[in-house]
């Protein structure tokens, strides 16, 4: 859906599209560190995965027309919870956004600006109250992306295939025109919906790396992402789907590149 001329920004519309679950220890903090980032034409665009606590009667007293909320009374995990909030999102910039973490001031500005080069942007992360670090598996030490990286599409997708490159979600924004490839989601996806959107920005040689860390992740008990490395079996099967991931983008025509990459 295009951008309403009246919500337009002069650095155009931004949708943050957060998924939620029984998030209400958390969402009001993290809705706090997005909103004073956003213009009063930006939205935020929350789907509610049919929590079980009051999340959505948390998100509902929170009074603010930049919010849109949607509830469903059926829980289809969380990946097609990002799909449907991205599929609402009216504006020009969206950014993925988890429901249990706090964006660092200034990251708005920091991935737009990244978004005029490039149609798919990940950054840095850092643990909330903790190190500026994200560990990795056995000998990486910390899972980074670095901007030197940004232009090597063919070098980013091996790793990204072999396990040594990882993008996190929360700390991903794209432009409008990456949906016409990145939606919708492979009907088999049912996690690691941030590596396919990684390495459908590689395949379309517009995806771009940003150094600073723009995401303080929260760690607890119920992080859906793993905080440790997964044992032989998930991780065979993450990168079995990964592969036929890469046989979607490849239907999709990605692997001849994206012409539309610079709008």
């Amino acid at each position: 859906m295009p951008t309403d001329s009246s919500d337009a920004t002069p650095r155009g519309m931004v949708s943050v599209c957060m998924a939620t679950y029984n998030g209400a220890a958390f969402v009001t903090e993290q809705i706090a560190s997005i909103l004073p980032q956003l213009a009063a034409g930006d939205e935020l665009v929350i789907v509610d995965d049919a929590s079980r606590d009051d999340t959505v009667e948390v998100i509902s007293r929170l009074d603010d027309p930049r919010i849109r909320l949607v509830a469903r009374d059926e829980n289809r995990g969380y990946v097609r919870t990002f799909e449907q909030a991205l599929s609402l999102a009216r504006g020009e910039y969206l950014f993925l956004c988890d429901q249990d973490d706090v964006w660092i001031p200034g990251r708005v500005d920091i991935m737009v600006e990244a978004l005029g080069e490039h149609q798919v942007i990940a950054s840095n992360l850092a643990t909330l109250g903790g190190p500026d670090r994200i560990p990795g598996p056995f000998w990486i030490t910390d899972w980074r992306v670095s901007s030197r990286d940004s232009d090597h599409s063919v070098r980013n997708l091996v790793q990204l295939l072999a396990g040594l490159q990882c993008y996190w979600g929360c700390a991903m924004a794209v432009r409008r025109d990456a949906l016409d490839y990145l939606l919708p989601f492979p009907r088999f996806l049912d996690e690691t919906h941030d590596q396919w959107i990684g390495l459908c920005g590689n395949m379309a040689h517009s995806m771009g790396h940003v150094d600073a860390r723009t995401v303080w992740r929260r760690i607890h008990d119920s992080n859906l992402t793993p905080t440790q490395p997964r044992g032989l079996i998930p991780a065979l099967r993450s990168r079995l789907m990964l592969l036929r991931c890469l046989a979607v983008a490849w239907q999709r025509g990605l692997h001849v590149g994206n012409p539309r990459k610079h709008g």
